[in-house]
């Protein structure tokens, strides 16, 4: 007889709901402050880019330290659209995000034409061809020409085509905005926005990882830590480029539309994403690697593009975290993206446990509400104390339990389905035993 249980999702869903519900409850009838509210949020959205980074480290085991960028980079880009919303600052309301969205489709449409083309195969081909007329170094510059030909004409063609897009888009988006309420225009912009600032960040994070992804695990932990200080000092002085961003001034005017409903509407989302991936064919694939990277080559497994799709996707993951925090506060400073707040994320999915969903989540809810806590509770000119007692306590976790809080376990939905029972039916053995008996007895 079979033993009857429920789902792994109806415990899960039940358990999100009740904290949904309880800290809107508790919002609207005063239970707590603003403050705390605001700390409810930005632990998810710190649980949000942390994910991205344990799909990057903890499922794939590539050691990066430049998470803190895509982060930076889905919040100025995010900021940008809903700002030009707002102010209008590049001529028309649409003019951000337009120009976004037809940057990055003129982007993947150059290097789709140039894997389309195989230009590396072209050079080669070109190479063979001329090596019995010309010295070696001749023939790499006469097959090197044509390839930087193509690619200037594919990239000049792309550009001609982005530009004629985002005319397109920002009459048709300005339209749109026009005729829709201010309210429903409102939620569309602000969706476009986390959705804009997520696909650059991972954008970012292909075109980042095609060289970088080629290095060994610390040599690709200190390049990309060379691009999160690339980022911050890009912020420094982005306001030579655009002024609105405001440089090391830090960018003022963006709206506050973050809330605790599209915090968690987000967070489920990805998570769900997440889980799903991880529980794929691709997600066995991707967690193989960080196993055993040569066997899983010689399996078969494209090694590289695994790390560039974990790359890829644990950029959008903090990009669409860093959208959502630029509309909590409505300001943006470069020194919010520094190195230091770069090891957060990190110290998060190590605390947490590296592979684990569920500890990465527990963990950014732990450390971002015992952080601001003991900024409440420590007594008037201790508070950065906060930053003492947090590390020990830290120290000690790792001490006691090095795997972290949960290992690489899951709870409920996020653990691995089991295979399905099957009834196995058992070889009737009587007839041998009978006849061994008889046997015997003769």
């Amino acid at each position: 007889m079979k033993k009857l249980s429920l789902p792994s999702w109806i415990p899960t869903l039940a358990v999100g709901l009740v904290i949904f519900l309880g800290v809107l409850i508790a919002k609207s009838t005063g239970s707590i402050s603003a403050y705390r509210y605001q700390v409810f949020q930005i632990a998810l959205i710190t649980a949000i880019s942390a994910l991205g980074l344990n799909l990057i480290y903890g499922f794939n085991g590539q050691f990066s330290l430049g998470h803190i960028g895509f982060y930076a980079i889905g919040a100025y880009g995010s900021a940008l659209i809903t700002k030009d919303y707002v102010s209008g600052w590049s001529g028309t309301k649409a003019g951000a995000l337009s120009w976004m969205m037809a940057a990055q489709i003129g982007v993947v449409l150059v290097m789709v034409c140039i894997r389309l083309i195989r230009l590396d195969r072209l050079r080669r081909m070109i190479a063979s061809r001329t090596a019995a007329y010309l010295k070696p170094h001749e023939v790499q510059v006469v097959s090197t020409l044509p390839i930087l030909v193509a690619v200037a004409v594919i990239v000049g063609l792309a550009i001609v085509g982005a530009q004629g897009l985002h005319l397109v888009l920002d009459k048709g988006l300005s339209a749109m905005m026009v005729a829709l309420p201010k309210e429903i225009g409102k939620n569309i912009v602000f969706a476009l926005a986390i959705l804009n600032g997520g696909t650059l960040a991972a954008l970012v994070a292909y075109l980042v990882g095609l060289p970088l992804l080629r290095l060994g695990s610390d040599y690709f932990g200190i390049a990309t830590l060379g691009f999160a200080i690339m980022i911050y000092t890009a912020l420094q002085n982005s306001d030579l480029v655009i002024e609105t961003m405001k440089g090391a001034r830090g960018m003022v005017g963006i709206p506050v539309w973050t809330n605790w409903s599209w915090v968690m509407g987000v967070f489920v989302l990805l998570l769900v994403l997440l889980r799903n991936l991880l529980r794929s064919s691709h997600g066995r694939a991707v967690i193989s690697v960080r196993e055993d990277e040569i066997a899983a080559q010689t399996m078969g497994v494209d090694v590289n593009q695994l790390k560039t799709l974990a790359f890829t996707i644990g950029g959008l993951f903090a990009g669409v975290g860093g959208a959502l925090y630029a509309h909590l506060y409505g300001f943006l400073h470069p020194s919010t993206f520094n190195i230091i707040k770069g090891f957060d994320p990190l110290i998060i999915i190590v605390l947490g446990g590296l592979g684990s969903m569920t500890g990465t989540v527990l963990a950014a809810v732990g450390v971002v509400v015992l952080i601001e806590e003991l900024r409440v509770f420590l007594p008037q000119g201790f508070e950065d104390w906060r930053f003492v007692i947090y590390p020990i306590i830290l120290l000690l976790v790792m001490l006691l339990r090095s795997q972290g809080i949960m290992g690489t376990s899951e709870w409920g939905w996020l653990r691995a389905p089991l295979p399905p029972e099957r009834d196995i039916p058992i070889p009737n053995r009587t007839p041998r035993a009978s006849a061994a008996t008889q046997s015997k007895d003769a």
